[in-house]
C-alpha cells in the first residue's frame, strides 16, 4: 500500500538541511530516484549508438541519421499511450510487461546489427524497438509529485524536478562517453547492448517499489436510470437547477459529463509548450550528428564522447543551481530567458568548433541553461494539468522533445552529407532562435489568462 502524503512528506517538510537533503528524507525516494536513473540510460545511448553503428556499417550519415530519427519517432508515437495506461492502470501493472518487451526488442536489434542484416530489416526492427519504449522519467517525476503532495514547502517540487533534470544530464554525460568508447574500442555495435541491460535492471527495481507508487485512478461505471424512473422525472421537472448540479438528462437517462476523460492536449497552453519543445529539441541531435561528423573528419573520434559530455556537464551543474534557487517571475518568462541564452551559446559553438578546448568551455557555459529549460517545462505542465493526468502530461513533453531530436538527426544528416559539419552546426542556434517567439506567445497568453483564473477562483 502506498504511503500517505502526510507521512511521506513529514521529513521533507523540516526546514533543516539543503532542499536536496530534505527530498531524500522522503521514504523510498532514494530507491526510485536511483533505479529510475539507471533505467534511463537508453535515452542517452541508443540514438547515438544507432548513428555510430549505422555509419560504420554503411558509411552514410543520412542513413544513420534517418534510422535514429525513425526510432525516435516510433518512441514519440507510443509514449503518450503508455503514459495514459500508467495513469489508468498503475505503474507496476503496466510496467513489468512493457519492460519485458522493451528489453527484448533492444537485444534483437543489437544482435541483428551485429549480424549485419539487410538495412530494410534493420529499419523495421528499429521501429519495433521504438514502439516498446516508454518515458521512465515521467514516471519518476509523477512519483515525486505524489510524494510531495500536501508539503507546505511548494518549492520542493521545483527542486525535485531540477534534480531529475540533473539526473538526465548525468545520464547524458555517461551515455555518450560509454557509447563512443564501446563503438571505437570494443565493437561498432557493442554500445547497443548496454542500454538493454541498464533498462532491464533499473526498470525491474523501479517497478518493484510498491510503497512510492501513486495510487491507481479508478474509473467508476454508472448505469443510467430508465427514462421513466421517478427520480429522473423529478429532476427533469426542476429545469435549470439540474444543469447547475452538473447532472444532464438524455435519452439514456442520467449521465455525468465531467466523468469523461479529457485529453491533456486540450488544456490551454499545452500545445504551445509542446511546440516549443519540438522546435528547440531539434538542436540537440543536430549538434551531436554535426560534432560526430566533424570529429571523424579530424580523426579525433576517440574524444567524441568526452566532447559531447561537456555540454551535459554544464546542464547538470545548471540543474543543481536551479534546484536551490527560487526565481522571480513566471515559468514562461524563465523559459524565454533560457532559450535566449542557449541560442547565444550555440552561436559560440559554431564560431569555436575547430578549437576544441574553447568549444568545451562554451559547451559547459551554454549547458547551464539546458536542464532548467526542461525543469521549467515540467513545472508548466504541473501548473496546467490535473494530478490524475500528470504522467500523461509529462510524457507529452518527452514526446515533443523526441520528435524534435528526431528531426534534428534527419536534418543534420542531410546537411552534413551535402554541405559538411560546419553547415550542420548552424542548425542548433537557428532552432532555438525559432523557439523563442513561440515561448513569448505562451508567456503572453499565460499573463492574459491569469486574471481570468483568479476571477474563477474567487467566484468558486
Amino acid at each position: 500500500m502506498a504511503t500517505t502524503p502526510s507521512s511521506a512528506t513529514a521529513a521533507a517538510s523540516k526546514p533543516a538541511g539543503s532542499p536536496y537533503a530534505r527530498l531524500f528524507r522522503l521514504p523510498g525516494a532514494k530507491a526510485f530516484c536511483v533505479s529510475g536513473a539507471i533505467a534511463r540510460l537508453p535515452i542517452s545511448m541508443m540514438s547515438l549508438g544507432i548513428v555510430l553503428a549505422l555509419n560504420h556499417l554503411y558509411n552514410n550519415w543520412t542513413i544513420a541519421g534517418t534510422m535514429s530519427a525513425v526510432y525516435i519517432l516510433a518512441v514519440s508515437a507510443v509514449t503518450p499511450f503508455y503514459a495514459r495506461l500508467f495513469d489508468r492502470l498503475g505503474q507496476r501493472r503496466v510496467g513489468f510487461p512493457v519492460l519485458g518487451l522493451q528489453v527484448t526488442s533492444m537485444l534483437v536489434f543489437a544482435f541483428a546489427a551485429m549480424a549485419r542484416v539487410p538495412i530494410t530489416v534493420l529499419f523495421v526492427l528499429a521501429i519495433l524497438m521504438g514502439l516498446c519504449q516508454f518515458s521512465i522519467g515521467a514516471l519518476v517525476r509523477t512519483r515525486w509529485a505524489y510524494a510531495l503532495r500536501g508539503n507546505p514547502d511548494g518549492s520542493l517540487l521545483n527542486t525535485a524536478y531540477a534534480l531529475e533534470a540533473a539526473v538526465d544530464e548525468v545520464v547524458f554525460i555517461l551515455g555518450p562517453i560509454l557509447a563512443a568508447f564501446l563503438a571505437t574500442s570494443v565493437s561498432p555495435v557493442s554500445q547497443l547492448f548496454v542500454p538493454a541491460i541498464a533498462a532491464g535492471a533499473g526498470g525491474a527495481v523501479f517497478f518493484s517499489l510498491r510503497n512510492t507508487a501513486p495510487p491507481v485512478i479508478e474509473v467508476v461505471e454508472i448505469t443510467p436510470a430508465p427514462a421513466d424512473d421517478a427520480d429522473v422525472l423529478r429532476a427533469a421537472s426542476r429545469g435549470p437547477e439540474t444543469a447547475e448540479s452538473s447532472i444532464a438528462l438524455d435519452s439514456g437517462g442520467l449521465r455525468t459529463p465531467r466523468q469523461r476523460n479529457r485529453s491533456v492536449l486540450t488544456y490551454p497552453g499545452i500545445a504551445l509548450l509542446l511546440a516549443v519543445f519540438v522546435v528547440f529539441n531539434v538542436s540537440f541531435n543536430a549538434f551531436d550528428v554535426s560534432m560526430t561528423a566533424d570529429y571523424k573528419t579530424l580523426g579525433n573520434e576517440r574524444f567524441l564522447g568526452m566532447q559531447l559530455a561537456m555540454f551535459a556537464l554544464g546542464s547538470c551543474i545548471g540543474a543543481i543551481i536551479f534546484g536551490t534557487r527560487k526565481l522571480k517571475g513566471s515559468n514562461w518568462s524563465h523559459m524565454v530567458g533560457f532559450l535566449f541564452l542557449l541560442t547565444c551559446g550555440y552561436v559560440l559553438f559554431r564560431l569555436s568548433m575547430d578549437h576544441l578546448i574553447l568549444l568545451g568551455v562554451f559547451e559547459v557555459l551554454a549547458g547551464l541553461c539546458v536542464s532548467p529549460l526542461f525543469a521549467t517545462g515540467n513545472l508548466i505542465v504541473k501548473d496546467i494539468v490535473p494530478e490524475s493526468s500528470l504522467t500523461e502530461g509529462l510524457s507529452w513533453v518527452t514526446t515533443a522533445g523526441t520528435v524534435g531530436t528526431s528531426l534534428g538527426s534527419t536534418i543534420a544528416g542531410v546537411v552534413v552529407d551535402h554541405a559538411g559539419p560546419h553547415a550542420g552546426l548552424m542548425i542548433p542556434w537557428i532552432a532555438t532562435a525559432c523557439a523563442i517567439p513561440i515561448a513569448l506567445l505562451g508567456w503572453w497568453l499565460s499573463q492574459r489568462s491569469a486574471p481570468n483564473r483568479q476571477s474563477v477562483s474567487l467566484h468558486s
